[in-house]
């Protein structure tokens, strides 16, 4: 599982792009499974929102501008490939529409940003399958909800600093789902992987992106045990 932000801050996006769909293939052949979700920064770029976009990680999508998909805004020329990409309909939008923006698996949620309860009451399928016809290029704008500011790849609640207050409402968001913990990303955390909300909340982003330097750690789970696993 890799809860999302692939993108931007550096200037390998393609590679890890093909990267994660060479091995989400590879885990199939071998029985296993490997789902990277989408972040606020793969919606981003498919919004055309560039400005965390290095000039670097530009050219290796240069291939797409003479396929651009029909109403394709008009963007700086070393942009054209990129925006062709990943604007809903390009073959890279279509890549993002294939996963996920929250996964359930045993007792735990996976998210980028993080799960409300109002996002379960209008329906994680339903934010699911709203985005995913979106960057199908099915229809016209991604679902408010998702995108919003509190949206599940944009909050914080419980990878800033929760306090009582966000600690209940992802109790309430557990209780709801039946589930036990919450892994999320989007904050980076320097001292590494760490857990709030009486270890109910797992903030995993460790800013392993050269932009940040980070350290490089993993949480595993087996069964009811969560343990951390770093780098020798």
């Amino acid at each position: 599982m890799q809860t999302g932000d692939q993108l931007d801050r550096g200037d390998d996006d393609k590679a890890i792009l093909d990267l994660f769909e060479d091995l989400t293939k590879k885990a199939k052949e071998k029985g296993g499974t490997f789902l990277p979700l989408n972040g606020n920064h793969e919606l981003m770029n498919a919004q055309l929102d560039f400005r965390y976009v290095t000039e670097g990680s530009n050219p290796p999508f240069a291939e797409f501008a003479a396929s651009a998909p029909a109403g394709l805004p008009n963007v700086p020329e070393s942009q054209k490939g990129r925006a062709a990409a990943f604007f809903p309909g390009g073959p890279y939008a279509k890549k993002l529409a294939e996963r996920p923006i929250v996964a359930l698996v045993g007792d735990t949620i996976f998210v980028h940003g993080g799960v409300l309860p109002k996002h379960v009451d209008y329906g994680l399928d339903k934010m699911d399958a709203e985005t995913r016809a979106w960057l199908r290029g099915e229809t016209k704008s991604p679902p408010p909800i998702v995108v919003a500011e509190d949206g599940p790849v944009w909050a914080r609640h419980y990878s800033a600093a929760p306090g009582r207050e966000e600690c209940a409402t992802l109790g309430k968001v557990l209780e709801m789902l039946g589930k036990k913990r919450m892994v999320m990303g989007h904050t980076p955390q320097k001292p590494g992987i760490s857990a709030a909300c009486d270890d109910r909340a797992w903030r995993i982003d460790t800013g392993m992106a050269h932009h940040y330097g980070g350290k490089v750690e993993v949480l595993e789970i087996t069964g009811d045990a969560v343990k951390v696993l770093k780098e020798p």
